[in-house]
This record gives C-alpha cells, structure tokens and sequence, in this order.
C-alpha cells in the first residue's frame, strides 16, 4: 500500500508542490503519492485528524494555515515554535511533529547562488509577515547579525526583531528611509507578495538610490522575473528568484518524511517547465 503524503492550503489547486514530489517519489522507486488537499479556515483541526486517521505520513502546510495549525499538532520543532508557524508536518511514532523548513531553504538556495560569501554580511529585508519573521530568524540563528528590517508599518518589524530568540543588531526603517539607504546593504531580501502573478507590474520598493551592486533576493518565483529583479539587473546586481526557496524547503520536508534528499535540480526544472519559464 503506498504511503500518502500532501499539502493542505486554502486556495491550494495552484500548488507546484504536488507534481514536484510525486516524481521525485517516482525516480527515487518509492510506493508513495503526494496529494493536494483543499481545507477551509475553519476546518483545520478536523483536517488533523482526519489525515492522522487516515494514515498519512507527512504533509505540507500552506497559507494561510501555517500558524493556526500549531495548536492541533502533537508537538513543535523549537524553530517553528520561535517561528510561530509551521509548512511541514511529520509523523513520529503516531504523533504529528510540526517544522519549518522555509527559512533553510530560503539560507540554502541564498548560499547556492549567490556570488559571495554571507558570513559576516549586511543584510536589508523588506516585509514583516510570516515569511519574513521564518527567514529573519534562520539567519539569525546561523549567526548572521545585521539584518534590518524595511516595512510600511514599522511596529510588525520592531516586533520580529524584540521577538527573535537569537542575538541580532537590527533596526526597522520605513519604506522612505530604505529606499535611500540601500547602499548601506550587501544583500536585500524581498519576502512580500508585492509583484506577484498577475500583479507582475508592481514593486515593494524603488531602486532609484540604489548606485552599487548588491544581491537581490526576491521570494517570488511567479513571474521568474519580478519588476524588483528586472530593475536590479538594469543597474548591473546579481539576483535570485523564490525558486531555490521552494524546491529547497521542499526537499528538506520530503528528507524528513523519507530520510532521503531528492534531485534538487530536477525539481527546479519540473517546476520551470509548469510554469513555462
């Protein structure tokens, strides 16, 4: 009998997560189906338990489930717990254990691809929800200590910052006073969904100030190509899209269900083809 695994989300029908994992089950020989599942607000707690008694082995948790779910797991990695939210759940002798891969991979794809080294670096991050506050605090955690915060309202970043479990020399800046100090910067971080599809023609921030070359993260990965990187690449700075983010955190959840690290490569690839990029 195969061993089911999936992801619960609300909306969750656009989710590369399914096709990513079925075949990377399927080049690794292993008897196991991952399925999407549609859950409402409301219903999450009997979701739990409807997925525990069915017998499934693990799952992903996306928006906007991730942090009211905590309650009705068995347990919390310290990570996800200081994180406050949680994308992979694991069953561990009959219990489900809760994780938050997001922010490793976010640090991994970060440390494959850009062009230096991240140790001692100063860090911009632009946004102060959920994926903000799981990045922050993993690069917190790796020892990274200059990681401000630039967000519309300031008292979301103050409170990421006051509430990281790990040393930081961090402060927040308003959207105006990021925008002109930018060149303070090594690495700028973008974790909102500003720019997203279909809203391809927005930004989260202007470059105008910006007059060096630093590396630009942005987390989204549709479009490849977010106004943010395309103004980045006219000013001669490297970048990134969310890609790395998502196989990675993707194959770090898929690790702790089977104990086996999948072809990232491939993953990338399959998602790149879905998405015609």
């Amino acid at each position: 009998m195969k061993k089911l695994y999936g992801v619960i989300g609300d909306p969750i029908e656009h989710s590369m997560s399914p096709i990513m994992h079925n075949d990377a089950f399927k080049q690794l020989n292993l008897d196991a189906y991952y399925h999407p599942f549609h859950v409402n607000r409301e219903d999450i707690g009997s979701a739990v338990k409807g997925m525990k008694a069915l017998g499934i082995r693990g799952f992903n948790v996306t928006i906007p489930h991730k942090s009211s779910i905590i309650p009705f797991l068995d347990g919390i990695d310290p990570l996800a717990q200081a994180i406050g939210a949680v994308n992979t759940v694991v069953l561990e002798e009959g219990e489900y254990i809760g994780y938050n891969t997001d922010g490793l991979g976010f640090l991994k794809g970060l440390e494959e691809e850009c062009p230096f080294s991240i140790e001692k670096k100063k860090v911009m991050m632009i946004g102060a929800g959920g994926a903000a506050r799981a990045i922050f605090y993993t690069l917190a955690s790796s020892g990274i200590e200059k990681i401000d915060i630039v967000n519309r309202t300031v008292q979301k970043g103050e409170q990421i910052i006051n509430e990281c479990p790990y040393p930081t020399n961090s402060k927040v800046l308003n959207l105006s006073e990021g925008s002109l100090k930018m060149n303070d910067y090594d690495i700028i971080i973008q974790t909102t969904s500003i720019g997203m599809y279909p809203y391809i023609n927005e930004s989260p921030i202007s470059l105008e100030f910006l007059s060096k070359q630093v590396f630009i993260s942005d987390i989204i990965y549709n479009p490849f190509n977010t106004r943010l990187l395309i103004e980045a690449s006219s000013k001669s700075c490297s970048g990134q899209n969310g890609l790395a983010m998502f196989v990675n955190q993707g194959a770090l959840a898929f690790k702790k269900w089977t104990g086996v690290l999948p072809d990232t490569d491939r993953m990338k690839n399959i998602v790149k083809s879905q998405l015609g990029g």
